[in-house]
């Protein structure tokens, strides 16, 4: 699709977020020929792909009778978006002028002006905020358990998870796949969770729910090791041995581009018209978690999505600030899909293979390349692992054949990731000649990558 962008001094719509409801509103306003311009987002307000890409599986999405892994789902749409020519800027947005038109965004490298904005930024999880989070965060205390369950820290060890709603209950669930009992820490006397997620909780004996209890601090050397808490009903505080605690406890909608610039209720959440994606500015339209404090689901903000689009569309329209594209051919071509990377073995390496898998690949390639080697550790499930492995391979691509990337999974490879200390994912290490030259805990931004590539290579 990329023959059939066209450059626009202005853009037509800017879609802010690239979520559910950012990447609906792309597909809409693509396909009537619009070419959105859609920015990603990358470390503010949370991954590329929104909360979708830290949930396990999702059971309640349309089409998906056996359900789908949510990574799987966002990497669906947004091949969509993209199939039908919305333009994708996977940086930040760092500051928005909404008080003249055209308005105009800047990124961490772009200024862009665009007749029309749909806002679909999200939110953010939300921290407890005890006096040793800091101290101890990624060193016992993680946001997403989707991400950091499976590393070898948190093996056959007590976990804790503190929340009370659907999100809470699901990361208990999944973290009984790793540690030996999870405790989930709710301040109330009952779950805020749909009843099916609820009842799936209850009923699991690798759980014990802590009703009226509230976290007050954690406590470790090098990792956490205990947590201090307090029984509302009795105000007795006690202490419950943990390698791992979790937050699931909601989230604060991510307005801040917007202050004093657009209308918003109490809570910080934009204020649409009842039933209709506008905002308190002609032009601009809201979409998904950041206008929506009640339902926060990911149809809904899908939904939300389609409506924001085609009003904007219909507002282009009528003011005839619309530049409609041109298309070369009628259809686009398929749509890009993420291909399952085979496992190397004796009988299929090969030594010049750009991207690779497994612990055999990484053994050959560790002690007989010359070139820069970038091991990637992740996690099926691991949402932010969706959003590095592109730019890692694209980083390798740029390098003409200079460096080589190995991807284990520290589920199957659990041995090597202890080994390597990995405490999350994803996590990469930059190796040359047996030397570990660099290594990044999370998405970092692909220019890092590559700078610190160029070093080894150059």
């Amino acid at each position: 699709m990329k023959d059939d962008y066209q450059e626009l001094k202005t853009e037509n719509l800017v879609i802010l977020g690239s979520g559910p409801a950012g990447y609906t509103a792309a597909i809409y306003a693509a396909r009537a020929n619009l070419q959105p311009l859609l920015i990603t987002g990358f470390k503010e307000g949370g991954i590329p792909g929104g909360q979708l890409m830290t949930t396990t599986f999702v059971e309640n999405f349309p089409g998906f009778p056996n359900g789908v892994q949510g990574p799987a789902l966002m990497d669906l749409i947004k091949a969509q978006a993209v199939r039908w020519g919305t333009k994708l800027i996977e940086e930040d947005a760092i500051s928005v002028d909404l008080s003249q038109r055209p308005f105009t965004i800047n990124t961490t490298s772009l200024t862009i002006k665009s007749n029309s904005l749909i806002i679909s930024t999200g939110a953010r999880a939300n921290r407890v905020g005890i006096k040793n989070e800091k101290l101890f965060w990624s060193k016992g205390i993680s946001a997403c358990a989707i991400c950091d369950g499976a590393t070898p820290q948190f093996r056959n060890e007590e976990l804790a998870v503190v929340g009370g709603g659907d999100s809470a209950c699901e990361e208990a669930e999944y973290l009984t796949k790793y540690g030996s009992h999870v405790h989930l820490l709710v301040r109330s006397n009952k779950l805020k969770a749909s009843a099916a997620m609820a009842d799936r909780v209850k009923a699991n004996s690798n759980v014990t729910i802590h009703w009226d209890t509230e976290l007050l601090d954690v406590s470790g050397n090098e990792w956490l090791e205990k947590l201090k808490v307090k029984r509302k009903k009795t105000s007795h505080e006690d202490e419950i041995l943990v390698k791992g605690l979790f937050y699931a406890i909601g989230h604060t909608p991510n307005t801040y581009l917007f202050s004093n610039q657009l209308s918003t209720d109490s809570k910080g959440y934009l204020l649409t018209k009842p039933g209709r994606p506008e905002t308190s500015l002609e032009g601009v339209y809201a979409a998904g978690d950041v206008a929506d404090s009640e339902w926060r689901q990911g149809i809904t903000a899908a939904g939300s999505g389609c409506k924001a689009a085609l009003a904007a569309e219909r507002w282009l329209a009528k003011n005839k600030l619309a530049t409609l594209i041109k298309r070369k051919e009628l259809e686009p071509s398929q749509a890009e899909t993420t291909e399952i990377l085979e496992i190397s073995n004796e009988d299929n390496f090969n030594p010049n293979k750009t991207w690779q898998k497994g612990s055999y690949a990484l053994r050959k390639l560790y002690h007989e390349t010359e070139k820069p080697l970038f091991v990637i550790y992740t996690s099926n499930n691991c949402g932010p692992c969706h959003i590095l492995k592109p730019q890692l391979q694209r980083v390798l691509k740029e390098s003409n054949g200079e460096a080589i990337g190995v991807e284990i999974d520290i589920e199957k490879d659990e041995d090597i990731a202890k080994q390597a200390e990995v405490r999350g994912t994803p996590t990469v290490h930059l190796f040359k000649n047996k030397e570990l030259k660099r290594q990044w805990k999370g998405v970092k931004a692909r220019s890092e990558y590559k700078t610190a590539l160029d070093k080894l290579i150059n």
